[in-house]
């Protein structure tokens, strides 16, 4: 009995597991509570917790390749959806199929906001080639100033996946915290009078400008940039399905199930690729550092587009939307409201926001795709 006592302890991971795994799977808690307790980002930052929970409890061999004679573990097969990039243009096909166009369609001008928000993406790429990281990993960095983490997934596969669990932790972090970075950034750019401002209301959208209008986005952006097909095309796509009427199932289970069962898979596969090796090290430093640095930057050009449009309309933009550009949907939109109403209680801003906050969706797909095509 004794021999089998100790032949368990022996082979068990409590004897294997090291000090820097122990600081991961912490870590990992960390980032359950904070899902759990405080609301942050929880349909993405619970499963990516718990894979880093799981990957870095040892001798489980739940994340060990494939050999001649032996299948690899279960997170290892799930991992190919990131590796190969086939979630994260799942993920932008049911946020199509869950995204109302129309706000853009009814005022193009805010296009122009969700493009300058994607100056914090370039931003921080040149400042990460300043703090010394390579152009690929760079370019993966920058995308975080997109505050999408979909397309920040699927850059960090495809340029630098050695640092993808660091860069989809700072995205959905910082995604998190939109509420707390924007308003502040938001007040110290703009005048009490220009906060204010009431927008009129948008002109209604025919069904078949919302049937058109995907279509054509896919054509022209495929055309311009071929690297921003998969993500810009699965997009429209669902956008397509979405409008068309024809497919409600369709449609329903886009926006519920399947968005679920790939945010879950997409979770856990980046999470449980968080090894302590990754995670500790100087670069993590750099990129939590660069990836609100992006964030910030997107959010401040926003707005300063916002001003600029504000006096060649003569007051009729808000520039509070600019913030917005960002593409954390609906998110950044809904903190563009709320400093609007607490400017203005006549102030509702959400629909008009909601303009540049798809454009920043598909401001992000193309920079990324301007990234592909350079360092892929």
């Amino acid at each position: 009995m004794l021999d089998t006592i100790n032949e368990l302890i022996q082979t068990s991971g409590f004897l294997s597991i090291t000090i820097q795994e122990i600081i991961v799977i912490m870590l990992a808690l960390v980032l359950i509570f904070l899902a759990v307790s405080k609301n942050y980002e929880p349909y993405l930052l619970i499963p990516i917790g718990f894979g880093m929970l799981l990957a870095n409890l040892p001798l489980t061999g739940l994340m060990d390749p494939a050999t001649a004679t032996e299948n690899g573990g279960l997170l290892h097969y799930l991992y190919q959806g990131v590796g190969l990039g086939i979630f994260p243009p799942l993920i932008f096909l049911c946020l199509g199929a869950s995204t109302d166009f129309g706000p853009l369609i009814a005022n193009p001008k805010t296009l122009l906001l969700g493009g300058a928000a994607q100056f914090g993406i370039f931003a921080a790429f040149f400042g990460a080639l300043a703090l010394g990281m390579t152009p690929s990993e760079s370019a993966a960095i920058g995308i975080i100033g997109g505050a999408d983490g979909p397309t920040a997934i699927y850059i960090s596969s495809q340029l630098a996946e050695h640092i993808l669990p660091t860069i989809a932790i700072a995205a959905y972090s910082y995604m998190a915290l939109v509420p707390i970075i924007q308003p502040p950034i938001m007040r110290a750019l703009t005048t009490e009078k220009e906060r204010t401002t009431v927008m009129t209301q948008a002109r209604p959208v025919s069904q078949k400008e919302k049937i058109i209008f995907p279509i054509v986005v896919t054509l022209f952006v495929s055309l311009l940039i071929p690297s921003a097909a998969s993500l810009v095309g699965m997009l429209m796509l669902g956008n397509l399905i979405r409008e068309s009427k024809v497919v409600p199932l369709i449609t329903t289970t886009l926006e519920n199930s399947m968005m679920y069962i790939i945010t879950i898979l997409l979770g856990v596969s980046v999470g449980a690729s968080a090894d302590a090796a990754t995670l500790l090290s100087l670069d993590t430093i750099k990129i939590i550092f660069l990836g609100l640095f992006a964030f910030v930057i997107g959010t401040t050009s926003g707005v300063l587009m916002g001003k600029l449009m504000y006096k060649l309309t003569n007051g009729k933009i808000n520039p509070l939307i600019g913030s917005a550009g960002v593409s954390a949907v609906p998110m950044a939109a809904r903190v563009a409201q709320s400093e609007g109403i607490k400017a203005n209680p006549n102030n509702y801003l959400l629909m008009h926001a909601m303009g540049p906050n798809v454009a920043g969706v598909i401001g992000s797909a193309v920079a990324a795709g301007i990234l592909l095509s350079f360092f892929g």
